[in-house]
């Protein structure tokens, strides 16, 4: 795949971002390549191949079903686009919204092959903490 316009990124992110709220995992990894590298704070080593990719997604979502990702922005690169986005994550008491970034690169037949995530837990990690201390 070539360079991917704001447009197409906006298109895809429009179709792939609500694929992360719901508890549809296996919806969510259908999205990606069979041979597709995924990577996040939480896995910062990756995770390589969709048998392994759906296996977290399915604990992930699981655990997070009412979040809600949207794209900010959609910066075209090489075979793919840079994804600025924003997710609100619902808690006990309110939401916290976040903002990160992620590299999302495709495969010729228009799956995600390699998918790094970059944000900064620290926020959600002290609120589910605190939300621990609290019960």
């Amino acid at each position: 795949m070539t360079q991917m316009s704001a447009a197409q990124a906006a298109e895809f992110a429009g179709r792939w971002l609500p694929a992360w709220t719901g508890n549809g995992p296996e919806t969510l990894a259908g999205f990606y390549a069979e041979d597709a590298f995924y990577s996040d704070p939480a896995v910062p080593d990756g995770l390589s191949g969709r048998p392994a990719l759906l296996a977290y997604f399915r604990k992930l979502l699981a655990r997070n079903p009412d979040w809600v990702w949207t794209q900010i922005e959609g910066i075209p690169m090489q075979a793919g686009f840079l994804n600025k986005w924003r997710v609100r994550i619902p808690l006990a008491r309110g939401a916290l919204d976040m903002v990160g970034v992620c590299l999302v690169q495709f495969d010729a037949a228009g799956k995600i092959r390699r998918n790094e995530v970059y944000f900064d837990r620290t926020p959600w990690l002290a609120a589910l903490s605190a939300a621990a201390k609290a019960t």
